[in-house]
């Protein structure tokens, strides 16, 4: 048989250090080629790569008829409509969290994909990187937690911080709610259940604390920021209950690796026809979540 041939869209930091070097190095698929809106970028990654480089409207379908699947390596909010678009020119789907910042962007996703009867799987890096994937299943099959508390501190906008990643207008926009939020509820949800309420307080410059009332009965909260401070930015998870306190264990391991398993857990949903825990439909309930939030956080800073 041959090879899935996967195509990427999207051209910036976060396709050219993980997406691209992850398919382009992954055994068991054809990296079938690489969609950007500035065709100088498209190509000079493509041929960092080794694969051909569209751009336009017209490259666009064509990489869409050259592949089985399309991985995204761009905003939510573009994102979104062209992963509708990439489904139902019949391509399955992996995403970057958020899938979109609206409700109904990410539940055009999901509708095209279950339209399309494509698979899908969202890259939520904690359920991919092996140290805590299977941190993560480890804790969800004791249960017994009495509550849980997330963290998610990022210095991208803080003083003095140096990142490829703070030229990015989406997140200076929404902040850490939107982009180190999904990561938060990646490990939340499959730990203590769904969420059933939520209430949302908003400091500026951008500290969103969060608290979570889930399907289990158990509540757990989240302090969520891209503009801490340098020396006070950090990540963590802890679980208290029963068996006593469990930390989520830090270092997430090289990206490329983590989307490397994003990919083999997308090929196993393709082959075998069974959805991923973390597939469009997840992908849409994190941003209903949020979306619930932000209105909160608003809210309550009008009173």
């Amino acid at each position: 048989m041959s090879k899935p041939r996967i195509g990427l869209l999207g051209t910036g930091p976060w396709a050219e250090r993980t997406h691209a070097p992850a398919l382009a190095g992954h055994p068991g698929l054809e990296f079938s080629g690489v969609w950007g809106r500035r065709p100088e970028a498209a190509a000079a990654l493509a041929a960092a790569h080794g694969t051909t480089a569209h751009s336009g409207e017209v490259g666009l379908d064509a990489l869409f008829a050259e592949s089985d699947a399309v991985a995204f390596a761009l905003p939510p909010d573009i994102q979104a409509p062209l992963a509708a678009r990439a489904a139902a020119a019949g391509c399955h789907l992996l995403l970057d969290k958020p899938v979109a910042t609206t409700v109904a962007g990410a539940r055009e996703v999901a509708d095209a994909a279950a339209s399309a009867g494509v698979a899908s799987v969202v890259f939520c890096t904690l359920r991919f990187a092996a140290g805590t994937a299977s941190w993560i299943d480890e804790q969800a099959a004791k249960g017994g937690w009495f509550t849980a508390h997330a963290y998610w501190l990022g210095a991208l906008y803080g003083a003095g911080a140096d990142s490829p990643y703070a030229d990015s207008p989406w997140r200076r926009e929404k902040g850490g709610l939107w982009d180190v939020g999904p990561h938060a509820l990646s490990a939340l949800i499959p730990l203590l259940g769904d969420v059933t309420e939520v209430t949302a307080v908003r400091t500026e410059p951008d500290l969103t604390h969060l608290v979570f009332r889930h399907t289990s009965g158990v509540a757990s909260s989240a302090a969520l920021s891209l503009s801490a401070p340098k020396a006070g930015a950090g990540t963590g998870l802890e679980l208290r209950g029963e068996h006593g306190t469990a930390v989520l264990p830090e270092g997430w391991g090289d990206p490329v690796d983590s989307f490397a398993a994003a990919i083999d857990a997308l090929l196993e949903s393709v082959r075998t026809g069974r959805p991923h825990p973390c597939d469009v439909r997840f992908g849409l309930r994190l941003t209903e979540i949020l979306t619930e939030a932000e209105e909160r956080a608003a809210a309550g800073a009008t009173q």
